[in-house]
């Protein structure tokens, strides 16, 4: 798929910098900034390196400001917002065009008869980017100067310089810049040129995004060096900005090393089995691309080879809830079961009182075992590797972990997590949010959903089945997981809301049943095993349900969390925390739900052609938000703005999951 923008979308500010872009590199860090060329969140750097893969991730460079001066002329290529409402200067207005290449940003300038191209894109396994420019013509040399932006803070937060003192150090073709004594040292080099020290900070950049967002919205960066250098026609500059002494500076080398990369995993792609392959659309090829920036390193002690799934970019880290539902996706789907089989192995050593975690804190912490579904989910993705390797060998060694936690449920777990008389699960204390719709603010649940919530005693059936089969793969005793999953099947006809034609979303909460219609009912007709011979529904009920969510929860982009005929329905996401966390979901609507949706309904229709239609939507949302990925959540009334995180893993994950699964039938 070729994502390109000319002078319609770079030459209007507002539109070019509300499109962004990405670049991963494998373990944890990142580069981003907008189209434009400014600074919009306190995520946007230039080099946000996992100080302690995958995580600790730090803003180190923020940017290059750069200036060209050609034939007597200037041209400024930077874009800058700044805290008295000015925007200067206007550099976006020299782009002729904006590409990704793969999953690199090019930007391509006109001066005067001059075309100059830049691209970024970081080292695999480093804390390294890079920055070359090309000027690809001119009627004479350029000269190009950069004023190298750093910083040293947590990506969460932004800096007041006050009186901070970094130390600058030339060094052969490049600086190193010390933060403060004990601080992971940030290098720049140049494969031309010198870099010249400075020291100077630049006071309040306006962070446009957090203010939208109700948090604190101005950030300084110090002026650490400058370097200006003449490119004649067919000349190149490379820039690498990391925190490693020796970086490649062999631009031709350092391009190869990444084209290498990604064309590896266009290759693991294709050479899936089905014959549908070579024919597939380009942006589902996009997606594979995209796939791969959220799956990272999480090297253990046993495992050092160990593997695991940034949630979102840029700000959330590797939860297990979100790692499960994308598994599939980011992994089979991708032609990458190794990395599944990886991933699942990593997360067997966190398994806890039949629990999975649900986040792994940033510094290195106990991790949080507040999720109740997050291990039903691990159920299905070793089901779905399973069914696509048949690798028994690792059923064999996780089988008595995984039967330990049908154990942990039988008898109850941590926050009342237990399966109750009529085969469903219960969860829920107060002042705990355990379902994957877990908004929290302060001491207040949004949505607590304390009870039995639809979603998971869909899960748990899902399991059950799943624990059936891989017994009776291993020569092992099923009948007790049969057993099980019969009493749940019994007592999932109580969801059922006859004169509503939907269901509960929860039974039994503090008070009673909950009638909201609401998407979660969806997994009891997409999962692999909620439907066929033993389905939790009859053929009648799956189509109400299938129906009533077209009509009712059904985006371009997703299904809404809630319906809009409810009394606490939102339909716009946005605002300080409490009202973002207050309308998450209530009406908010999310991207990865378009998997279920599309699922079930092709389980209930068998129509494939109209599943890709929905699908086909989110392909025209690569050229918006993230250009080149997914968003996390959407407004629920119309236009579907996107926002929350601007590439989401799990919605990559389901829509590139259910287009094979679509294919392959």
């Amino acid at each position: 798929m070729t994502i390109q923008f000319g002078r319609e979308i770079c030459g209007d500010l507002a539109i070019a910098q509300s499109r962004e872009w990405l670049v991963a590199n494998g373990i944890g860090g990142y580069a981003s900034g907008t189209v434009a060329g400014g600074l919009n969140r306190r995520y946007h750097g230039l080099l946000v390196g996992a100080l302690q893969p995958p995580l600790g991730r730090t803003l180190l460079v923020s940017k290059l400001d750069a200036i060209v001066e050609y034939a007597d002329r200037i041209y400024p290529l930077s874009t800058n917002h700044w805290s008295t409402g000015i925007t200067e200067p206007h550099g976006y207005r020299h782009i002729e065009q904006f590409r990704l290449a793969g999953s690199v940003p090019v930007w391509t300038y006109a001066l005067g008869d001059a075309q100059l191209s830049k691209r970024i894109w970081m080292q695999p396994k480093a804390n390294t980017t890079y920055v070359q420019y090309q000027l690809q013509r001119a009627s004479q040399p350029i000269y190009l100067s950069l004023k190298a932006l750093v910083n040293y803070r947590d990506y969460h937060s932004q800096t007041q310089a006050s009186d901070w003192q970094m130390q600058v150090t030339a060094l052969k073709q490049g600086i190193c810049v010390q933060a403060f004594p004990t601080a992971t040292p940030i290098y720049l080099f140049s494969d031309r040129g010198q870099f010249q020290p400075q020291h100077d900070w630049y006071q309040g950049f306006d962070l446009l995004m957090e203010r939208y967002r109700g948090l604190p919205d101005q950030d300084d960066h110090l002026y650490a060096a400058d370097l200006t250098v003449e490119l004649a026609p067919g000349e190149s500059l490379l820039i690498a900005a990391s925190t490693e002494a020796h970086p490649v500076l062999d631009g031709a080398v350092a391009w190869s090393d990444y084209q290498r990369s990604e064309q590896q995993l266009r290759e693991h792609s294709l050479n899936l089995s089905s014959q549908h392959r070579q024919t597939e659309p380009e942006w589902i090829q996009q997606l594979v691309l995209a796939a791969a920036q959220f799956i990272v390193d999480r090297p253990l002690t046993h495992v050092p080879d160990g593997k695991t799934i940034i949630a979102g970019y840029p700000w959330f880290g590797d939860w297990g809830r979100d790692t499960m539902i994308s598994l599939p996706g980011l992994t089979i789907a991708a032609g990458r079961p190794e990395i599944a089989r990886t991933i699942i192995r990593t997360f067997a050593r966190y398994l806890d009182q039949g629990m999975l975690p649900n986040l792994f804190p940033d510094a290195g912490e106990t991790p949080e075992y507040n999720t109740v579904d997050a291990i039903l989910w691990y159920f299905e993705a070793i089901r779905a590797y399973n069914a696509a390797t048949g690798d028994d060998d690792l059923l064999q060694a996780i089988w008595p972990a995984l039967n330990e936690v049908i154990d942990w449920h039988r008898r109850g777990t941590r926050y009342n997590i237990h399966l109750d008389t009529d085969g469903l699960i219960y969860a829920g204390e107060t002042g705990a949010q355990l379902t994957w719709m877990d908004a929290k603010v302060g001491d207040w649940v949004v949505t607590p959903r304390i009870g039995k919530p639809i979603e998971i005693s869909a899960l748990w059936y899902n399991a059950l089945r799943s624990m059936a089969q891989f017994a009776q793969q291993l020569g092992k005793p099923a009948d007790d997981y049969q057993r099980l999953a019969a009493q749940t099947r019994l007592g999932f006809q109580r969801f059922w809301q006859a004169e509503q034609g939907y269901c509960y979303d929860v039974l039994d909460g503090p008070e009673g049943n909950d009638d909201a219609l609401r998407p979660n009912q969806i997994f009891a007709v997409s999962l692999p095993f909620a439907v066929g011979r033993v389905a939790l529904f009859n053929p009648t009920q799956q189509q109400s349900i299938v129906d009533i969510c077209a009509r009712s929860l059904l985006t371009s982009h997703g299904l809404r969390s809630l319906s809009p005929e409810h009394p606490q329905y939102v339909g716009q996401y946005g605002g300080n925390p409490l009202q973002r966390d207050g309308a998450y979901h209530q009406g908010t609507t999310w991207g990865w739900l378009i998997g279920p949706y599309v699922q079930a309904h092709w389980h209930v229709y068998g129509d494939a052609a109209y599943g890709k239609t929905v699908l086909q939507t989110l392909a025209q949302h690569l050229q918006a938000g993230c250009v080149g990925s997914l968003s996390e959540v959407f407004d629920g009334d119309p236009p579907f703005t996107p926002r929350g995180c601007f590439a989401q893993a799990w919605t990559v994950a389901e829509v590139l999951r259910v287009w094979r699964l679509l294919a392959d039938r």
